[in-house]
């Protein structure tokens, strides 16, 4: 075949497949080749199946195998180098370096995107091998002597916010606790850095800005949060600057958002028991913020509801131990009488859902000692003690998150609190509760004694075994937590009700106490123990007073 017989060859065209309306078939071919494709699909199904059986089949690992793999990888020395110090400043030299040409990239072309595009994507990079930093605390203070530290807290106001929660994301990581905890002398110089350099303010102007919808933004307000977490954790005094530099502001800003609940509001909730557990400056803050309005205007959802999961339950628990942080400031108890808190505790209460373990939480804070006496009066007007008897007379069993003693034992300081606070015809109405039903609620103050008795002496027989050597303050404290603060309130209401109250009362628990083996001496000795061992709370003056009161009752009773 020569060349223009190639050129001119063409190859026998394939017929086309006939359409129905092309071909001559019948309906009867049409049915058997219907019937053959059928038969065809059934065989190649079937063959599929024998072949799937003798495939061999994934190996089953056991938990003893797994263990020793797990336990393999974290022994087994890391491959590759370790970061040295050279390593470090060869990192923090090519970051500075991205970081720098990127700004004048940026500069250079303010309204060309793709002129200085590739310049961001090398420092997001750059920004990336900078967080293998995270594995080597001891070299933290070079970080600082270069100034990284400093470079890193300028990019939280870059105009990509993607830049900006990279390197919120860096920092979560370097100042991860555990991380932190592995070298003293970096976590001191790193966290040192960021507190010089009011990085709580830097953080949150950048907070303002990202918009929690996109997920990576989220993820970075998230990680803001831990980052406040971390070097308060580390470093607790820096809760006052934290406080100060508008973090209070915006976490109550946060938990008004009318958005779904989600990890953040959680994160949020954490962060604000956190600011507020030991530091006295923070929970005055709040208040000046009408934080307490704030919190109350959030829980009050829980008042009908229950917390749709673990998460929004552990927020719910945070919001109300904040408050309960809150209302050891003094003022902060006038901003709840006057946000109508105790209401809001008290239909918690008779709701009987979640939320009553909270509101009994919060409802002690607020009555307790002599800050609490607007409040103890309020509360038998707006006809608290039909709330509080029965559970007195009766730890619910159903929705209850606290145990039975921790239930009594606010319940009791309750109680007590109002009979130390009431005057007038509300200290009259609360005696009275005492005499209803044959006295029944003295027999179950009696119970109550004969149980924590019970208690303390355990724990008494408990110290006597262990080795250990306590002094007296230990042992004190030890007998407290074993029972006896809850014996000296209960042994206080009885001294109450049976100075101020009709004698029938005493009567009885004289009775009771004859009956199973107990003795006045023993509860006249619990009082003078707990008069001589008053605590701090409230002024020097109110603590003689109290002191004075309980030992004129011993001496009555």
């Amino acid at each position: 075949m020569d060349v223009g017989e190639l050129l001119s060859f063409k190859p026998t065209p394939t017929p086309k497949r006939p359409n129905d309306e092309d071909s001559g078939d019948s309906d009867e071919e049409t049915a058997r080749a219907v019937k053959m494709r059928r038969i065809a699909k059934a065989k190649t199904d079937q063959m599929m199946y024998q072949l799937s059986k003798g495939l061999p089949k994934e190996p089953i690992i056991s938990d003893k195998e797994k263990e020793d793999i797990l336990r393999y990888v974290e022994t087994e020395a890391t491959e590759g180098e370790v970061l040295d110090e050279t390593a470090v400043k060869k990192l923090v030299l090519n970051f500075e370096k991205k970081a720098l040409r990127n700004r004048e990239m940026r500069i250079k072309f303010p309204d060309q995107p793709e002129k200085f595009m590739e310049s961001e994507i090398d420092l997001h990079e750059a920004l990336q091998e900078l967080s293998a930093v995270a594995t080597v605390p001891d070299q933290y203070p070079l970080l600082v002597e270069l100034k990284c530290v400093n470079s890193l807290l300028e990019l939280l106001s870059h105009d990509n916010t993607d830049i900006s929660s990279k390197v919120v994301n860096l920092l979560q990581e370097l100042t991860d606790v555990d991380i932190l905890h592995e070298s003293e002398e970096g976590a001191e110089a790193l966290i040192d850095a960021l507190a010089e350099a009011e990085c709580a303010s830097l953080l949150l102007h950048n907070l303002a800005r990202l918009d929690e919808q996109v997920a990576d933004e989220r993820d970075a307000v998230h990680n803001t949060l831990g980052i406040v977490e971390n070097i308060t954790e580390f470093r607790p005094e820096l809760c006052i600057e934290v406080a100060k530099q508008g973090f209070m502001q915006w976490i109550l800003k946060r938990l008004k958002l009318k958005v779904p609940f989600d990890g953040n509001k959680l994160y949020a909730t954490e962060i604000l028991s956190i600011l507020l557990q030991n530091t006295p400056e923070n929970r005055k803050l709040l208040g000046e913020l009408d934080g307490i309005d704030v919190l109350l205007q959030q829980l009050a959802f829980y008042k009908r509801h229950d917390p749709s999961g673990a998460e929004e339950q552990e927020a719910m628990e945070n919001m109300f131990d904040s408050l309960c942080c809150a209302l050891m400031e003094p003022a902060n108890r006038d901003r709840f009488l006057r946000g109508e808190g105790l209401q809001l505790m008290n239909l918690m209460l008779r709701e009987k859902k979640m939320s009553r373990n909270g509101s009994l939480k919060v409802l002690d804070h607020a009555l307790a000692g002599p800050e609490g006496r607007d409040n103890c009066n309020k509360f038998v007007d707006i006809l608290g003690l039909r709330t509080v008897f029965p559970l007195f007379m009766k730890t619910p069993k159903r929705k209850r998150l606290l145990t039975v003693d921790q239930h009594e034992e606010h319940v009791v300081s309750i109680i007590a609190s109002m009979l130390r606070n009431c005057q007038g015809t509300q200290r009259q109405r609360l005696l009275a509760k005492f005499t209803e039903n044959d006295l029944e609620k003295v027999d179950r103050l009696m119970e109550l004694h004969f149980k924590y008795m019970d208690k303390v002496d355990r724990a008494e027989k408990d110290m006597e075994q262990e080795s250990e050597d306590l002094d007296d303050d230990a042992q004190y404290l030890r007998r407290l937590s074993g029972g006896l603060f809850t014996l000296q309130l209960i042994d206080r209401i009885i001294l109450e009700v049976c100075t101020a109250g009709p004698p029938a009362i005493k009567q009885r628990v004289q009775r009771v106490l004859s009956l199973r083996g107990g003795s006045l001496k023993i509860i006249r000795h619990v009082m003078r123990e707990y008069a001589g061992n008053l605590g701090d709370a409230g002024s020097e003056e109110w603590r003689q007073q109290e002191q004075q009161h309980i030992l004129q009752l011993v001496d009555k009773f």
